[in-house]
């Protein structure tokens, strides 16, 4: 009896440790690429990866970026965004994605889509490259 109380209480430390952020559901290892924003497809080059636990990186139109998400799935919430500051000839694109990412506060991964959307009806739509 005392072994099966120990395994359960193993077993629930174990499941108190896995990432609840959206880096815990997302394939790891995976690239994203921004297709779409409100349904008009992306005319810049925008991803997204999951490192590690809770965080989140990629690259903007013009500027690499990473940021802290604390929130559990489905939600969406970013910490702490910080970027390179260069800048090109995407920049407006670029004001575009950083705007709609903050904005975004719920995910889906499905297979190789992610979407990130708002109760305002925006929505960004990734598909994931090898």
């Amino acid at each position: 009896m005392k072994q099966i109380i120990l395994t359960l209480a193993l077993f629930a430390v174990l499941a108190a440790c896995k990432d609840e952020t959206l880096s815990g559901y997302a394939p790891e290892e995976t690239t994203w690429v921004l297709e779409s924003l409100n349904g008009a497809p992306f005319d810049a080059n925008a991803t997204l990866t999951f490192p590690e636990e809770g965080k989140i990186a990629g690259k903007a139109p013009c500027n690499s970026f990473r940021a802290s998400q604390s929130v559990p799935y489905p939600w969406f919430s970013l910490d702490g965004i910080a970027s390179t500051k260069m800048t090109c000839p995407h920049i407006a694109q670029e004001t575009q994605f950083f705007e709609a990412l903050q904005n975004m506060t719920l995910s889906e991964v499905s297979g190789n889509t992610l979407i990130l959307s708002n109760e305002d009806g925006s929505q960004m739509l990734f598909r994931a490259v090898p």
